[in-house]
C-alpha cells in the first residue's frame, strides 16, 4: 500500500468519524504528518476542536474489530460535543502511557 493511499484512507476514516456531527459546523483545520485537526463552529456545541492522531487511525483501519470501534468513537464524539472543549483520539493519558519506557510501565499501572 502506498503512502498516498494510507493518507487517503486515514483522512476518509477521520471524516467518517467526524461526520456524525453537523457537517456545516465541522471543517478540517490542519492536516499534518502526525494528526488531523478539525475545527468546530456551532452555537449549540461546547466542542471547539477535534484531534485524531494518524497512528491510531491506521491501527483502526487494520483492526478486525475496527467497525465496532469506529461506531463507539462516533457515539463518544457526539456525547463529548456538549461536554468538552477538545476531543482527542486516542486520549492523551492513553497515548502517554504507551510511550513510557518499559521500566516505568509498572508505576503507571499503579495510578
Amino acid at each position: 500500500m502506498s503512502s498516498a493511499t494510507k493518507v487517503t484512507d486515514e483522512t476518509r476514516l477521520a471524516e467518517e468519524i467526524v461526520g456524525t456531527l453537523d457537517a456545516d459546523a465541522v471543517r478540517v483545520c490542519s492536516d499534518d504528518r502526525d494528526s488531523i485537526r478539525f475545527s468546530v463552529r456551532s452555537i449549540g456545541m461546547k466542542l471547539r476542536s477535534i484531534v485524531l492522531h494518524r497512528g491510531a487511525l491506521r491501527r483502526l483501519l487494520s483492526d478486525p474489530a475496527g467497525p465496532v470501534k469506529i461506531e463507539y468513537l462516533q457515539r463518544e464524539l457526539r456525547r463529548a460535543a456538549g461536554q468538552r472543549v477538545e476531543y482527542a483520539y486516542p486520549r492523551k493519558s492513553v497515548a502517554v502511557r504507551r510511550d513510557l519506557p518499559s521500566a516505568l510501565k509498572p508505576l503507571a499501572q499503579v495510578r
